[in-house]
């Protein structure tokens, strides 16, 4: 340059990197102080020169123009370092199945909303219906045979006019469609609820006997637990308590005697078990146990035949004696008291005979029996 003049600032910034820079951080770091400080001015032309004159050639005053251009010069050296003391990490494209599998699940939330919409919709539709339209639809759905349509309608009706008349209603026939398909458990605890609700109602005994019935369709073949049989007595024993004279009583009533035979049944299933395992004594109390228990029943009568044999076995021959003539008293012409006859006959002491009642005589039950039925 001439000597004396100053060329203008930063009017060109050299970005090579000089021989003596070998660190690129260090390089970066002049490259900021240069774009910063801007060149200075050469040789020997400032000596000489006082301070303050030095001050001002080496920092000449920049025009308001060219002072933005100066900011952008600066902030473009200062990216360009920075860039090359850390370049930027490439980045790893996305793969079509991942961005299909992310605009899937951003889009599940829509559908489920909608759903629930729809779901909302059909419920505030069942609730703007008048009450009386709801519990006729739930009687032409039940006529029809659509069990779970009368159900839901029913169930409509208690939900949006739980106070009205219609409401009670409609849980009675709630627990009737229950029933009707097969849904005992369900059936139970509607007609419990109604039953506690309404204890006055008019039709309370149907309630009560409706509800004996659901346990009454679930008793099991005498292989298994007998829980369920004793339920249904139960329940059948209230009808008969609670309404002895309402119409439900008399097929209550027989229902509670096939109840009564079937836990006998049992009862001789279980001790007919122990007799061929050996286990006499527990035989003795199940067969004793019908006989005390069940007097009504058939059963008496094998149970009569069984304790009488098992006594013989174990050598009990008075108590297998006045057995049998307490199964020939009242059952003379059962099979049963001819086969313990028999049994006596051929182990029997001298004399024994004449205690037994001959075979074909009538004992006091059945004579009770045919001469009232």
């Amino acid at each position: 340059m001439p000597g004396g003049a100053v060329a203008p600032a930063r009017a060109s910034l050299i970005l090579a990197k000089p021989n003596g820079f070998n660190d690129d951080k260090h390089f970066g770091i002049d490259i900021v102080r240069k774009a910063i400080a801007g060149p200075m001015p050469g040789g020997d032309s400032m000596a000489g020169l006082s301070r303050d004159t030095r001050r001002a050639r080496a920092r000449p005053a920049l025009s308001l123009s060219a002072r933005p251009h100066l900011r952008a010069a600066q902030a473009c050296a200062i990216r360009a370092a920075m860039d090359q003391m850390h370049p930027p990490r490439p980045t790893r494209p996305r793969s079509a199945a991942l961005s299909g599998l992310l605009a899937l699940v951003l889009m599940l939330p829509l559908f489920l909303t909608g759903c629930g919409d729809d779901k909302e919709a059909d419920a505030n539709n069942v609730a703007a219906a008048p009450v009386e339209d709801m519990y006729n639809n739930g009687l032409d759905a039940l006529n029809a045979k659509r069990f779970q349509t009368a159900e839901d309608q029913f169930a409509a009706v208690q939900q949006n006019y739980p106070y009205s008349s219609w409401a009670v209603n409609a849980q009675l026939m709630q627990g009737y469609t229950q029933y009707l398909r097969n849904h005992y458990t369900d059936a139970i605890g509607t007609l419990d609820r109604f039953s506690q609700l309404h204890p006055a109602h008019h039709d309370i005994a149907y309630a009560y006997y409706l509800r004996s019935l659901s346990y009454y369709e679930q008793i099991t073949d005498i292989q298994r637990d007998q829980h369920g049989t004793e339920q249904a007595l139960n329940a059948l024993r209230d009808v008969v308590n609670r309404f002895p004279e309402s119409p439900y009583a008399r097929d209550a009533k027989l229902k509670i005697d096939l109840c009564v035979d079937h836990l006998a049944g049992k009862e001789m299933e279980v001790g007919r078990w122990y007799e061929h395992q050996h286990l006499y004594e527990a035989a003795i109390g199940r067969f004793q146990k019908v006989v005390d228990d069940y007097q009504t029943t058939n059963h008496v009568a094998e149970a009569l035949h069984r304790l009488t044999e098992i006594y013989l076995i174990l050598g009990l021959k008075d108590q297998a004696r006045k057995t049998a003539a307490v199964l020939g008293h009242n059952y003379p012409g059962s099979p049963w008291y001819s086969d313990s006859y028999a049994d006596l006959v051929g182990d029997r002491p001298l004399g024994a005979a004449d205690d037994m009642p001959p075979n074909g005589q009538r004992g006091f039950m059945s004579r009770a029996w045919h001469a009232i039925f």
